[in-house]
């Protein structure tokens, strides 16, 4: 399913600091190639959570030392240098809370695997601090939250140090049918670590780049359709979507309630695992999370075992052993080594099969009402949908200088939840749970495999994203299945993701086979932050 067309047909998915980058910036060298030195010795450099908690216990560091790190080195490649731009906001507060689990750590009070780990996460989630909420959009500007969300809440009382907040494509790439993922008129453009003049896709561009440089340990993103897998294959990361209903979705700012969830975005699947159990939970402010009773676990981490796919029945995605050569030839080698793991292969076609439901959409009027109640009750200076399309109007030209608001504009134009037209389409996408339910029964399967995404094209403000015949994001958003992205090897020094994903709460299933992908190929590198596509030089 093309991820253009999915934008164009159905609506969908998708600087200012608090403090000062001065006081803390480093000065950066260049070696050769045009390749920056991204400080090779710097000590958090690829470091798991696993790995910062023994330093911390051991007493070799301390949060507060982490923190410190992490903001150095944020204003080293975010703000200075490459100018990465993945933050759009840092906590005033994050090195108090650090001083604090130090201090509880200090008096025996260990909080669990996240006590004292500096995490990331995107500006469409309510923090009740002194950090803004604001999807990127400058009409949401000042929008400082009276509360936490459901999630965040969860992050402080598992001990995590709210570092800051990530950059994003604005309104979560839900503004313009021509938007350039990573672009809001707040933070501006966040570019991909790997190569500076590509995208870092979207809409989680910030946490996806911020936590593939090292700016943070793991980071959150929020997914509608694709915008966790996209900038996570994008940026060489494991990122996870986890079921519908497993995460709740209070105090984030909504396009969907059928398909919005948030998921983790990190360097391994250990640590994804790890930051996904912290944060399950019945949410009564979101009723969709008590489906997830009893389906739940605190540690994932037990099920990432090295031979999970032996035995094991894998569907894959046909359509994607066609096209560029090189992401085929990715794919194929993938393939491959999931065989040699044990897994049987079957070909399916199952974005073929997903065409069935045409250009059904919830997204449009589904945005409206929720993001009408989200306003209603939010410290910002707009209330209504209505409000932020005159704001963008009324400062088109540093609210809307490249793409404009059609998407904004015709979901304001939609009717209520009630109407037969929104009931109906809600049939039909509620139909992808039988599509893949009843292709993964025929078959015997255990889970789903695709490519990701492709090759990450050149960011272009003017022309918006291309490039996306790979794109297997959709089925698993559609039906709210867990998906899990995980690097399936690079191609001219950019990175391409391998895509697994099973049915509703098979969270285990899932980060099992990644796992085990991740841990028998290691493709994940470091990014080398180069300026340009241009390798006349000899990279």
């Amino acid at each position: 399913m093309n991820r253009r067309n999915f934008l164009k047909n159905t609506a969908t998915v998708s600087a200012l600091s608090t403090i000062s980058f001065s006081a803390i910036a480093m000065p950066l060298s260049l070696i050769k190639n045009d390749e920056v030195d991204f400080i090779a010795d710097f000590e958090l450099n690829e470091i798991t959570v696993d790995e910062l908690q023994a330093k911390m216990q051991n007493g070799k560091i301390s949060s507060k030392t982490l923190t410190e790190m992490y903001l150095r080195r944020i204003a080293q490649i975010d703000k200075n240098g490459p100018k990465l731009n993945a933050i759009i906001e840092l906590n005033p507060d994050a090195l108090a809370i650090a001083v604090k689990m130090d201090e509880e750590r200090k008096r025996g009070n260990n909080r669990g695997p996240l006590h004292g780990i500096p995490i990331l996460i995107k500006d469409n989630i309510n923090t009740g601090d002194k950090m803004q909420t604001t999807a990127g959009s400058l009409a949401l500007e000042g929008n400082v939250a009276s509360a936490d969300a459901f999630i965040v809440t969860k992050l402080r009382e598992a001990g995590a140090v709210l570092l800051g907040k990530t950059n994003l494509s604005e309104w979560a790439n839900f503004r313009s049918n021509r938007s350039c993922s990573g672009w809001s008129s707040r933070g501006g453009q966040t570019k991909n670590p790997y190569i500076l003049d590509r995208s870092p896709s979207g809409s989680s561009s910030g946490s996806g780049a911020a936590v593939s440089a090292n700016l943070c340990a793991i980071a959150i993103g929020t997914e509608t359709n694709g915008s966790i897998i996209a900038p996570a294959s994008y940026c060489g990361v494991v990122g996870f979507k986890p079921t519908v209903g497993l995460w709740s979705r209070s105090g984030i700012i909504p396009i969907s309630t059928t398909q919005d969830t948030a998921g983790t975005m990190c360097r391994t699947v250990t640590d994804t695992a790890i930051l996904l159990g912290a944060l399950t939970g019945v949410d009564r402010d979101d009723a969709i999370t008590k489906t997830s009773e009893g389906k739940t676990y605190s540690d994932y981490t037990q099920f990432l075992k090295t031979d999970a796919l032996k035995g094991k029945r894998l569907g894959i995605e046909k359509s994607f052993l066609n096209g560029h050569e090189g992401v085929v030839a990715l794919y194929k080698s993938a393939i491959e080594k999931l065989k040699e793991l044990g897994a049987e292969i079957i070909e399916i076609e199952l974005l073929k099969d997903m065409e069935a439901i045409g250009r059904a959409s919830v997204l449009q009027p589904e945005f409206k009402a929720g993001v009408n109640a989200y306003l209603a009750k939010a410290n910002a200076k707009v209330k209504t949908l209505t409000d932020v399309i005159a704001f963008n109007k009324e400062n088109e030209a540093i609210a809307m200088p490249y793409f404009k608001q059609e998407i904004l504009e015709a979901s304001n134009k939609e009717t209520d939840l009630s109407s037969p037209t929104y009931k109906a389409n809600l049939a039909k996408i509620n139909s992808a749970k039988n599509i893949i339910s009843n292709l993964m029964e025929k078959n015997k399967l255990d889970a789903v495999v695709g490519t990701s995404y492709g090759i990450p094209s050149l960011i272009d403000l003017f022309n918006g994203d291309y490039g996306d015949d790979f794109y297997f994001a959709s089925p698993a958003a559609m039906a709210g299945y867990p998906h899990i992205t995980v690097p399936m090897g690079r191609l001219f020094e950019l990175p391409v993701g391998l895509s697994i994903f099973a049915g509703a709460y098979q969270e285990p299933v899932v980060l099992a086979f990644g796992y085990a992908f991740e841990q028998a190929t290691k493709h994940r590198k470091a990014p080398k932050f180069l300026k340009n596509s241009n390798f006349s030089s000899g990279v």
